[in-house]
């Protein structure tokens, strides 16, 4: 079913395009003629090919070992990104908070999985109304006691169940019960709860492995067994199908290999989301897909594109992006069409330090690549869809909007 995708007029507001593209709508962008040269530094682009690539490759493979995929949509939170996931299969849409649900049901998304506990009574009452919505579903998490009273408060009057996973966590993790024996106690209250129907497990694996070395696969596989062991101890209501899910960007091949064998009596469903547009920083060294998954390596689809402001002295620029345009939080973004190293970022500056012999102008434009797309994307309000980021003066050929 085709998404409502947001369709402004652009204007001032849209950081990195310029005055003369004013009045277009988002859809027109692809027939402008505009070049990325005509676009105002620091600008963000993501690159179409690149975003095909990786799309294929996952979607691909995970059809091959029989999982599902519920993309996170807080990654770009761009509903016409979503469409491409929903398009090459997608079970649906993870998403982290009930605002974020909101979204993405009123933009069209038919299966809703929030990966996150729901603990505010009122977003509990809003999503019983979304679940009256023909052919909507919503699954949310439950990670104690105290979170069930609520979602059965919020769901007394509801026309139509909620469907609760129990989530699982462990020491040193994140969320969710921090025992099997305590998400049996949950997955109780879940069922004998009005307006609540157990659903399934869920967790999130990347706390337990920080790295891909032995220890952290051990760790991380450990924690996915867990979650089988509890599903293995509930019982669910007549017709319902469970759902097992797992699986962020960096062990979604973990994942699949420890759950995917329950897929006769459970949809396994991973939430990987940033393998759509992939990273040159993070993702880059911790998705396995590649020679660990015996598919072609994913592509960075993301570029800010920054000009040099001002070389106060030898072996230093500075850049007119910063940490209102680019992401920090894992990684500093990488020079890539100039030899040097980012080494810090004010507001609105990054300073680049250049290797010996190398000079950049003022004036010149230089290409950054990025690290972690879920903090690159709520920086940019609309992004444009760029041809070939390699081309001498690749073309736009379209554009994209979040909704942050």
């Amino acid at each position: 079913m085709p998404l409502q995708i947001p369709d402004p007029v652009l204007g001032a507001w849209a950081k990195g395009f310029p005055a003369h593209a004013a009045g277009l709508r988002l859809s027109e962008v692809h027939g402008a003629g505009l070049r990325l040269s005509d676009l105002v530094t620091p600008v963000m682009t993501v690159h179409e090919e690149a975003l095909t690539h990786n799309e294929d490759t996952v979607f691909g493979w995970a059809a091959e070992r029989g999982v599902l995929l519920a993309p996170h949509g807080k990654t770009t939170m761009a509903p016409a990104l979503w469409q491409r996931l929903l398009d090459a299969g997608a079970w649906g849409i993870s998403v982290a908070t009930p605002w974020q649900a909101e979204v993405a049901v009123d933009a069209g998304v038919s299966t809703v999985l929030i990966a996150n506990a729901v603990t505010d009574l009122a977003a509990v009452r809003r999503l019983g109304v979304l679940l009256a919505g023909a052919g909507v579903r919503v699954l949310c998490w439950a990670d104690s006691l105290g979170g069930v009273a609520i979602l059965a408060e919020g769901m007394r009057d509801a026309e139509r169940p909620l469907d609760v996973l129990v989530e699982l966590g462990g020491a040193r993790g994140r969320t969710g019960a921090r025992s099997v024996e305590e998400g049996e106690r949950i997955a109780e209250a879940v069922s004998t709860a009005p307006g609540l129907r157990l659903a399934g497990v869920a967790g999130y694996e990347g706390p337990f492995g920080p790295d891909r070395s032995e220890d952290s696969i051990a760790a991380v596989d450990r924690y996915l067994r867990s979650i089988v062991e509890l599903h293995d101890r509930l019982t669910y209501s007549e017709g319902v199908r469970p759902v097992l899910s797992a699986g962020g960007s960096a062990f979604p091949d973990r994942a699949a290999a420890v759950l995917a064998p329950r897929n006769v009596d459970a949809d396994i469903v991973l939430r990987s989301g940033a393998f759509q547009i992939h990273d040159d920083g993070f993702y880059s060294r911790m998705s396995p897909f590649g020679a660990l998954t015996e598919t072609a390596p994913l592509r960075s689809a993301m570029h800010v594109w920054s000009r040099v402001v001002s070389q106060p002295e030898d072996g230093l620029a500075l850049l007119d992006a910063g940490r209102r345009d680019v992401p920090f939080d894992l990684d500093l973004p990488v020079p890539q069409s100039v030899d040097g190293e980012v080494t810090a970022l004010n507001d609105q500056h990054a300073f680049l330090h250049l290797a010996d012999g190398t000079t950049a102008a003022v004036g010149d434009v230089v290409r950054l690549g990025l690290s972690h797309p879920c903090t690159a994307f709520d920086k940019w309000r609309v992004v444009a869809v760029i041809d070939d980021p390699d081309a001498e003066d690749p073309r736009v050929i379209g554009a994209v909007a979040t909704c942050f």
